[in-house]
């Protein structure tokens, strides 16, 4: 979902694409100009001129939706039905039909910002720090460039990954004072490295600092504070692939900063940055992403930007807590802006990681957990 909402006049079409397509269409769209809406707009009317379509493999579609015309949804659905095609069938041959009579142009796409994605939600407890560093280790692991920034004054991350003794460090800048224009050193002096020969050198973090907790009434002091942390990162982009960070259990300036830093920059394509929101399945998750959501339309609406929302994680689903529990899911995964891009099971081997200070895939690189992770880090390698 793109924050502010689409243009008026249109409709919603729910279906499903497979995240292959997804990733593609968003891609080719903008090489040729084109908003993916628009883009979704004309394949379908390619599609509804064309015979003898044929079929195509629509296996792991996700739901999807996009915005047409008034009127068009219902069109398309009339002619699906025409067809003898499910929706989601339909959907899959236009896109493809498109993506093949618009093929990449000859020059070259216009370089990309470093990716930046926060994992954030302002409840506590939902699973941000298991997933921000399974992503992050998943695309190291792929070999990805990957920066982690344990942006949560608790620095649940930070300890995890066996660095908790940088916390307390004396004499030592923090991300803080590059924020703040204070720090007099480099910023690159902050990080540390996770040495473990699958992630190749590749996986650094940037740890949480006990001043962390003052970050909201010292930002309140800095000029243009929305700004702050991407005038604190800047120095590192170039050395990175993908930005991820852990954001901090609360609203408020600490977490407006990470929002604006994830916005969706000047000729950036949509949906490359933005946002991730692990959830559990209960009414408390809702409306915590409610109040997220508010705070993320009110900093667009006043900063005149677009933030991105990559997806929903639902996570520690359990089957055997209930009724509720699986309706709550069933809700979450009905959500098309945004989609659902998984639902992890409440399995042991991410508490068992983070317990014993080790990273999920080094500890049990073939459990569902670390292939959960892998999968999620797909849907961000565009």
């Amino acid at each position: 979902m793109s924050i502010p909402t689409p243009r008026g006049d249109r409709e919603k079409l729910i279906t499903s694409l497979t995240p292959q397509l997804r990733r593609h269409l968003k891609i080719r769209a903008f090489e040729h100009g084109m908003d993916i809406q628009d883009a979704t707009e004309h394949a379908i009317k390619a599609w509804y001129l064309a015979v003898d379509v044929p079929e195509v493999d629509t296996a792991k579609a996700k739901t999807w939706g996009t915005f047409l015309p008034a009127g068009e949804p219902e069109t398309f659905k009339g002619a699906c039905t025409e067809r003898g095609v499910t929706y989601v069938q339909g959907l899959a041959q236009a896109v493809t039909l498109w993506l093949e009579n618009h093929p990449s142009p000859t020059a070259p796409l216009t370089a990309q910002p470093v990716t930046r994605v926060i994992v954030a939600n302002q409840k506590g407890g939902v699973g941000k720090t298991f997933i921000s560093s399974g992503i992050a280790q998943a695309l190291a692991e792929d070999g990805r460039r990957v920066l982690l920034v344990d942006y949560d004054p608790q620095g649940h991350l930070t300890a995890e990954l066996g660095f908790e003794d940088v916390m307390y460090e004396d004499d030592v800048e923090t991300l803080l004072m590059h924020m703040e224009g204070s720090a007099k050193g480099d910023i690159r002096d902050l990080l540390v490295a996770l040495d473990h020969k699958r992630f190749g050198e590749r996986l650094h973090l940037l740890p949480a600092s006990d001043d962390a907790f003052l970050r909201d009434v010292s930002l309140s002091k800095v000029s243009f504070s929305e700004a702050a942390l991407e005038r604190a990162l800047e120095p590192l982009e170039d050395d990175y692939d993908v930005i991820i960070i852990d954001g901090p259990p609360s609203l408020g300036l600490n977490m407006d900063t990470a929002l604006y830093y994830v916005r969706r920059r000047e000729g950036e394509l949509a949906d490359r940055s933005g946002v991730i929101t692990p959830v559990w399945a209960n009414r408390a998750s809702h409306r915590a992403f409610r109040l997220l959501k508010s705070q993320m339309d009110d900093l667009c609406r006043k900063g005149r930007i677009q933030v991105d929302y990559l997806g929903l994680v639902v996570n520690a689903y359990d089957s055997r807590r209930g009724k509720l529990v699986k309706e709550n899911k069933d809700q979450w995964e009905r959500s098309t802006s945004p989609t659902v891009l998984a639902v992890i099971g409440d399995l042991k081997e991410g508490r068992e990681a983070a317990d014993g200070e080790i990273p999920l895939l080094e500890y049990a690189p073939d459990s569902d957990h670390a292939q959960a992770m892998r999968d999620l880090a797909k849907e961000l390698a565009v």
